[in-house]
């Protein structure tokens, strides 16, 4: 058996974890929220309609903020037809999925079902086919506390107290051919840039996200990001990030060898945002909001078959399989290890459309394969980001070369004295004997290696049989500052450490 060694030091910091970098994404599209989040003949309904057996699962997550309504859909939706008494909303055409919008549930009902998740609400607002007078009068309804226009009509509509929404996405993939009222990169610096002065000029305390390119694989990219960055650096807080990633070819070992190329896409928009900062000598640092994020690639052929105009058809309901949660840890990893500038990430998306839970309609939830590392990492990864010392074999895949067997993230909780640490072997057949030094948390006790693996790569989870579930591993030692481990091939670990 190969060996790998890492050291891991309290001063080894990065950064800070922001906490919404473990955020997610509900879209009206599929059956995202009707039948996902909202099933008022549902049996676990509550009072407004929202499914409480969804609820405790997403609470299980710990999610600290959910993007909403779009995604796509944003770019032709109309805010105010989701306000006001829910029998006089209009039944709207959604032109980005094709599909009939009832408008049952809208701004308000979603802000209550935030509140029910305990997350809050990363709002993005329509730059396709809107613009700046709709954005402002947006959050004059959302945020203002009262004594005009908009901001009384929300009292009028029951709700009193302003929802103070801090997080607003300037559109969504505006550079892509298929969105409705697509940019280019100065139409959308300048929209964008002077829609943020007057939602600013609303509400000051507000932060606000730049839309980036759609994709690492767009031909827009990167110019794009250097373009509309000229426009709306100085009123941006965040620029966004997407990524999406399949294994097409079925060739798991460079599937899995993915998050490489994630790595080289922050450093790419990291990089960009600072030669900005630099041509503006500015003393403001962007920040990157990878605000969709998951794999993508199982249900494609199956949504061809959808009839247009429906109400909530099943759309890309991904069954995911094992090896999807291996990778899912591995971007997880990759985002921690960048935690001084990726400070916000949302998983597309929540329930049913690329998601970690599914539902039944009228039937059961349950946890998808990727819903075992998002829930470690989001309920284990808070705190400070360290950079582990690791030294591992290495391979060879089709699209990348050195690519280490381990993977690792680390990261330690001064206030609750925890550290925890993350790994992923990637390796398909290659068990590790692992030596960790972690001399400098003197007094920690090992509390639990966690890990999550099986022998089919290809393994998924139903709600009749949960094939994919974590495990307590019980080989593992801590002794003389030093933790002994066997990483298993093809694995998700969680090594936890905390003072007694």
């Amino acid at each position: 058996m190969q060996k790998a060694k890492m050291v891991i030091d309290k001063e080894f910091k990065i950064s800070e974890i922001d906490e919404r970098v473990y955020g997610s994404f509900i879209e009206h599209m599929g059956r995202a929220v009707y039948g996902g989040i909202y099933e008022p003949e549902h049996k676990e309904a509550d009072e407004q309609g929202f499914r409480k057996d969804v609820l405790e699962l997403v609470k299980g997550l710990n999610v600290p903020i959910v993007r909403y309504p779009g995604g796509n859909m944003v770019s032709a939706y109309n805010w105010e037809d989701g306000v006001g008494p829910i029998d006089n909303r209009p039944r709207t055409l959604d032109l980005a999925w094709r599909t009939v919008e009832t408008n049952q549930v809208g701004t308000n009902e979603f802000a209550d079902w935030a509140n029910k998740a305990g997350t809050d609400v990363m709002m993005a607002i329509n730059l396709g086919t809107r613009g700046i007078d709709e954005a402002r009068q947006f959050i004059e309804y959302c945020n203002h506390p009262g004594g005009s226009r908009w901001s009384d009509l929300r009292r009028e509509h029951g709700y009193e107290e302003p929802h103070k929404i801090k997080t607003w996405c300037l559109g969504n993939e505006m550079d892509g051919p298929w969105q409705i009222g697509q940019k280019t990169a100065e139409e959308y610096g300048r929209l964008a840039k002077e829609t943020a002065k007057a939602m600013r000029a609303v509400d000051p305390e507000i932060e606000l996200v730049s839309c980036g390119s759609s994709g690492s694989g767009m031909p827009t990219f990167p110019e794009w990001e250097a373009v509309t960055l000229d426009h709306t650096y100085d009123e941006a807080d965040y620029v966004s990030l997407h990524q999406y990633f399949g294994n097409q070819d079925n060739d798991s070992q460079n599937y899995l060898a993915s998050t490489l190329e994630l790595d080289r896409f922050i450093n790419t928009v990291t990089s960009i945002a600072d030669y900005i900062k630099a041509k503006k000598r500015s003393n403001k640092t962007l920040m990157l909001s990878f605000d969709e994020w998951n794999v993508w690639y199982h249900s494609t052929e199956q949504d061809k078959e959808n009839a247009p105009w429906g109400t909530a058809p099943p759309i890309l309901e991904d069954v995911y399989n094992f090896e999807d949660a291996l990778l899912v840890g591995g971007i997880l990893i990759t985002f921690l290890k960048n935690a001084d500038r990726v400070k916000m990430a949302c998983m597309a998306q929540l329930v049913n459309v690329i998601a970690p839970i599914m539902t039944d309609n009228m039937g059961a939830a349950w946890k998808q394969t990727i819903y075992y590392p998002y829930m470690h990492a989001s309920l284990f990864g808070r705190g400070v980001s360290l950079q582990p010392i690791l030294s591992s074999p290495k391979m060879d895949t089709k699209d990348f070369t050195d690519v280490p067997y381990l993977d690792s993230a680390v990261v330690h909780n001064p206030e609750n004295e925890e550290a925890t640490i993350f790994i992923v072997n990637r390796h398909l057949s290659e068990d590790l004997r692992l030596d960790i030094n972690v001399s400098s948390f003197e007094g920690y006790q090992l509390v639990e290696h966690i890990a999550l693996e099986h022998e089919d790569l290809k393994a998924v989870n139903t709600s009749e049989k949960q094939e994919v579930q974590p495990y307590k591993n019980k080989e593992t030692s801590l002794n003389m500052g030093s933790i002994e481990a066997k990483v298993n091939h093809a694995s998700w670990n969680v090594i936890r450490l905390k003072k007694m």
